[in-house]
């Protein structure tokens, strides 16, 4: 019964919600707190130019060409500095904390013995930065959480509640410090990415997935309660990426199953690889990670989001998906 209500409340979100549109507010900056998806070049720089390698990414991009937050950033008028950055420049359109390979946690699963942040160490360098200097989070900001794919396809993580545990400190440590606006993602489905495909954790992946998402939800229900006034922004990228699997040219899309770049990571770091002719056509540039042109897609998402009056409830389009599996 607990289940079911849990359920039910996840339908009602846009309730408990604040009736409150972005459409209308200025938003003075944006921060962002993520992994590769989320990173114009903050690993790259820290890896001294060495990952991604560029060519065949893009200037140190996980893509052929800008990720989604810069995208969205181009409309809203805004260009946050890169973290890997903030010696050399002033920022004064946000902070970009992103580093690919980061795990929800402290973490970086990609270059693990490193000291580079995960997602909740992100944000918690963004929080002690503001106590180090007595201030409050900008509440006219637009603050970004995506993390958790890397836990699960790198880190081999079984278990949603640690990962979900990490991306709820992280919203509550930004609402704390005095965000208002907190925009959260979700992840699409794991086990249908081009390095997962077919293997034998592809179903594993997926229903981790889903139990992410659903988890993630229940979250945002139960922490707005107590942390009064902030703007929870959900996207649904899970349910993006369903349609454009589904219907492919609504999109400009051909291939949405392979990637434009083959190779594994050590042989495109030696340049053997190939590379597709038509990469705006493909929704995955390499066998993660989306093309450029899919990015934008993102972006437009997150924009709508931005303009919907009242805030969308988070990801209603999963309802009979997510009411089977929390009957299970």
């Amino acid at each position: 019964m607990k289940k079911e209500l849990i359920a039910a409340g996840f339908l009602l979100i846009s309730f408990l919600l604040p009736l409150k549109s972005l459409a209308t507010t200025h938003i003075s900056k944006i921060y962002v707190f993520g992994d590769s998806l989320s990173d114009p070049g903050n690993l790259y720089n820290a890896t001294k130019s060495q990952i991604p390698p560029s060519p065949p990414y893009s200037d140190g991009r996980l893509s052929n060409g800008q990720v989604w937050v810069e995208s969205l950033g181009d409309e809203l008028g805004l260009s946050p500095t890169l973290f890997t950055e903030l010696q050399n420049s002033t920022p004064t359109d946000g902070i970009n904390y992103a580093f690919a390979g980061s795990s929800s946690g402290l973490s970086n699963t990609f270059v693990p013995e490193s000291l580079l942040p995960g997602v909740l160490g992100q944000v918690g360098l963004f929080t002690r930065s503001l106590r180090e200097s007595n201030q409050s989070a900008d509440p006219n900001a637009l603050y970004i959480v995506w993390g958790g794919s890397n836990d699960y396809v790198f880190g081999n993580v079984t278990d949603v509640s640690q990962p979900i545990a990490n991306l709820s400190r992280s919203v509550s440590l930004l609402a704390l410090a005095g965000a208002k606006n907190i925009m959260v993602i979700n992840l699409p489905d794991l086990g249908k990415l081009p390095l997962t495909s077919g293997q034998e954790n592809s179903s594993q992946l997926t229903s981790l997935s889903r139990k992410h998402n659903i988890a993630l939800a229940a979250t945002l229900i139960n922490s707005l309660s107590a942390i009064p006034g902030v703007n929870i922004i959900p996207i649904n990228i899970n349910s993006l990426f369903q349609r454009v699997r589904r219907f492919p040219s609504e999109f400009g899309l051909t291939n949405v199953t392979d990637a434009c770049l083959v190779g594994d990571f050590d042989d495109i770091a030696q340049g053997n690889f190939t590379v597709c002719t038509n990469p705006n056509e493909y929704l995955f540039w390499d066998s993660v990670h989306p093309t450029t042109h899919v990015h934008r897609i993102v972006a437009e998402t997150a924009l709508s989001a931005l303009d919907t009056q009242p805030v969308p409830a988070p990801w209603p389009n999963q309802e009979s998906e997510d009411l089977l599996l929390l009957k299970q």
